[in-house]
C-alpha cells in the first residue's frame, strides 16, 4: 500500500509539472502570435495565420494532455480509496 500512495504522489507530482510545461508552451505560442500579430496592424508583414495556427494546435494539446493526465491521476486515486476502504473493512 505504501508503494501504490508513492506512485499516486509521484504521479500527481509528475502530472502538475507536465501541465505547467504545456501551459508554459502554449503561451508562448500564444506570445508570439500576437506579436505577429501586432506586427501586421502596425505594418510589418510576418506569418501570423502560421502562428495562429501553431498557437491553436498547441493549446489543443494541453487541454487534451491535461484531460488524459487527470484521468489517470483520478483513477489512480479511485482506487488506492477502494483498496483503502476493502483493508477497513477487514
Amino acid at each position: 500500500m505504501a508503494a501504490e500512495k508513492f506512485r499516486l504522489q509521484f504521479l500527481q507530482a509528475l502530472s502538475s509539472l507536465i501541465i505547467a510545461a504545456f501551459g508554459l508552451v502554449a503561451a508562448l505560442a500564444w506570445n508570439e502570435a500576437i506579436k505577429a500579430a501586432v506586427k501586421i496592424v502596425f505594418g510589418t508583414a510576418d506569418d501570423l495565420m502560421g502562428m495562429l495556427v501553431y498557437a491553436l494546435l498547441v493549446t489543443i494539446l494541453a487541454v487534451i494532455a491535461t484531460m488524459l493526465i487527470t484521468r489517470a491521476v483520478d483513477r489512480s486515486r479511485a482506487r488506492i480509496e477502494t483498496e483503502e476502504a476493502k483493508d477497513k473493512k477487514q
